[in-house]
């Protein structure tokens, strides 16, 4: 035990590896998803800025069923990708950036989101370009099928198997669910005092089951209703302090752009904001690991760029909106400086509204854990196909090992489990970033000739 121990902290020691930048300490992992962010933004012509209505529009004129291929509508995607990447991270990960780095980081989280469109945009394209029809006609994609066609198409046939598999094996333990379970039902308890976790755990098995079990579309249209609802419950709880504090918010503004570019000895000054800001951003973003292009990749679409742009809107919504105003929300509250610590920064703000609101919060946490569980599930579904094949018994046996994993998770000590999770989850971006620099000469064509056609939504 103590050997497998030691090979654990090893692994994520180095998938976590720290470098000094101007003073402070970062992931060399954060850098190596960031340069990506800045390179593409440039390389394909600032889509970040020009493109935003565009992908609007696609979504309001996208292909009805038969009119393109795919499993589901582009909305449903999206809103697929979205479930998975809106989660606990976003209430959890904003109140840690704002310990770290200070109300400056919540502008670097801005800025940070706004490059991750790009990648997001890139990364989808990719996948729906390469992604695979079964003799049923349903989909199948993600980084690890790019990484098989290119390499194929390069003349590198073993090395685009081994990277792709590469990915698909990280996938499979970046998918175990048992940490978010556990997490979900830590945060529960502290709002509601519910004690029993093998209950909560059952409870959340059994509603996972209902959707993981009734396949892709079943899931699209799960994700289409459920993740607009938990946006708009969570936004509202938000709203409501920042209407309670509305005095307080050019204050606070001031706060987060002055802690910005000046910061405080006490988080490390301008640079600890950045870092901070940087590193919940990659985090809450996902952009660069891939793992929403599984999701992208089921959609019916015309044309790889069309739902390329559709994923623009992914970071857009889920870090510059959602983690930008839970972070407005916490400064005006004043309980990030408060000695508190992750969800019970937000858990204070929240009660600042009302004493019952931190039940809101409740209800908020257990929507976002568990629309990324099923969104995780069908994500580790499609990296087991890829490595065992899509058959019935394949996947019928992911589903019920997925599915019995749960209810555990919310009443053992996850220890190294985590670790585990973790450092796999960021191993997917080494091979999806390899592929993206592969093809970045390729990618701008496409994007170029797409948006030169007149035909497509202008």
């Amino acid at each position: 035990m103590d050997s497998f121990n030691g090979f654990i902290d090893a692994l994520s020691g180095a998938v976590f590896f720290k470098v000094p930048v101007a003073g402070a300490q970062i992931e060399l992992i954060v850098l190596y998803l960031a340069l990506p962010m800045l390179f593409f933004t440039l390389w394909l012509g600032f889509p970040n800025i020009t493109q935003v209505g565009r992908a609007i529009r696609i979504l309001r004129t996208q292909p009805e069923k038969g009119e393109a291929k795919g499993d589901v509508s582009q909305w449903a995607a999206l809103s697929t990708a979205l479930s998975g990447t809106i989660g606990l991270g976003n209430i959890a990960g904003v109140a840690v950036a704002l310990t770290m780095g200070g109300p400056g980081a919540i502008l670097w989280m801005f800025i940070i989101g706004w490059f991750a469109m790009t990648v997001k945009m890139a990364e989808v394209t990719l996948g729906l370009k390469y992604r695979i029809f079964d003799d049923a006609g349903h989909v199948h994609g993600g980084p690890m099928y790019v990484l098989k066609s290119v390499g194929a198409a390069r003349g590198w046939p073993k090395i685009g198997m081994i990277l792709g598999g590469a990915y698909a094996f990280f996938a499979l333990f970046g998918a175990i669910p048992m940490v978010q379970v556990n997490q979900s039902f830590a945060q529960v308890k502290v709002v509601t005092g519910l004690t029993n976790g093998w209950a909560y755990g059952v409870f959340l098995a059994g509603a996972v089951a209902l959707v993981t079990l009734g396949g892709a579309a079943w899931l699209g249209e799960v994700a289409k209703r459920l993740t607009p609802l938990k946006v708009a419950v969570y936004l509202a709880g938000v709203l409501a302090i920042l209407i309670l504090h509305l005095d307080a918010i050019p204050g606070a503004l001031a706060l987060i752009w002055d802690g910005a570019w000046n910061g405080q000895a006490a988080t490390g000054g301008a640079v600890g904001a950045f870092v901070a800001g940087m590193r919940r951003a990659v985090f809450a973003s996902e952009a660069g690991v891939g793992s929403a292009v599984m999701a992208h990749s089921l959609a019916r679409a015309r044309h790889p760029v069309s739902e390329g742009l559709v994923a623009l809107l992914e970071p857009l919504l889920g870090t510059m909106i959602v983690c930008a105003l839970g972070g407005l929300a916490l400064v005006v509250a004043g309980t990030w400086n408060m000695g508190l610590e992750g969800i019970a920064i937000t858990s204070a703000a929240f009660a600042q509204v009302s004493p019952w609101f931190p039940w809101l919060l409740a209800v908020v946490v257990f929507l976002f854990a568990y629309s990324t569980l099923v969104a995780w599930g069908f994500y580790g579904l499609q990296a087991w196909g890829y490595l065992f094949g899509h058959g019935p018994r394949a996947q019928w046996t992911y589903k019920i090992l997925y599915i019995v994993a749960l209810p555990p998770a919310a009443a053992i000590d996850l220890g190294r489990v985590v670790d585990i999770v973790d450092s796999s989850f960021f191993l997917m971006a080494i091979p999806n970033v390899i592929a993206l620099y592969l093809c970045a000469g390729e990618l701008r064509r496409d994007v170029r000739t797409y948006l030169a056609d007149k035909e497509n939504p202008a």
